[in-house]
């Protein structure tokens, strides 16, 4: 009894250090990759069609107009699909990986779209990234959401964090850990997102879409 208690206890200690809110994808599955990777064509289109659709947008509510924060659900989790772009060159700059919410289920490869309290899920639409804080996973952005499919995104506590699971390099075909809704990043790629943020005169947009 006392062997199969000690047992229980080493187990329950190992799976609490790899457990993110519920969900997580074992260590031996995940795998780090060179950071740089080749955007595929269709995806650059969708990228660069999203990023022309809102030029106006941002000059109208006075956000820069000279770099925003896209990221493509259709995307796998496994590839890179937080892109930093540059409105004034029309290019992606800068890319990462991001995770997406589980859903109702403990873990999701695919993400499912919700803006009500408690679902777990990734909210889509237009974001502005609001004030820093310490929070459990370290420098954090509050987001904002501005559209009726994520305008609970502040009360739900969805916001930009970096988590140690998430990897600084493409896992593809392997997908990443989920989060609870979050737009979670590695801690390397958040590091490269901090000065751009903190550097901004103007609210930078973040747009997820699908």
């Amino acid at each position: 009894m006392l062997s199969m208690a000690i047992l229980t206890i080493v187990t329950l200690a190992l799976a609490s250090h790899y457990y993110y809110k519920g969900f997580y994808i074992p260590k031996h599955r995940r795998v780090t990759a060179p950071a740089s990777s080749t955007v595929a064509e269709a995806e650059r289109e969708r990228i660069d069609t999203k990023a022309a659709t809102i030029k106006t947008w941002l000059q109208q509510h006075h956000f820069n107009n000279e770099l925003c924060f896209l990221v493509d659900m259709q995307v796998p989790s496994g590839k890179n699909r937080f892109f930093v772009y540059s409105l004034r060159r029309d290019s992606i700059i800068r890319a990462g990986l991001v995770a997406h919410g589980c859903g109702n289920t403990n873990f999701s490869y695919t993400p499912s779209f919700s803006n009500v309290d408690g679902s777990n899920c990734s909210s889509l639409g237009k974001y502005r990234i609001g004030y820093p804080y310490e929070g459990q996973f370290g420098r954090s952005y509050k987001l904002y959401g501005l559209d009726t499919t994520n305008d609970q995104a502040f009360n739900r506590n969805v916001v930009l964090h970096s988590y140690s699971a998430v990897p600084a390099g493409e896992t593809y075909p392997l997908p990443i850990c989920n989060s609870r809704g979050c737009a979670m990043v590695a801690p390397a790629f958040l590091q490269e997102l901090q000065p751009v943020i903190d550097g901004s005169r103007k609210p930078i947009l973040l747009y997820i879409f699908n």
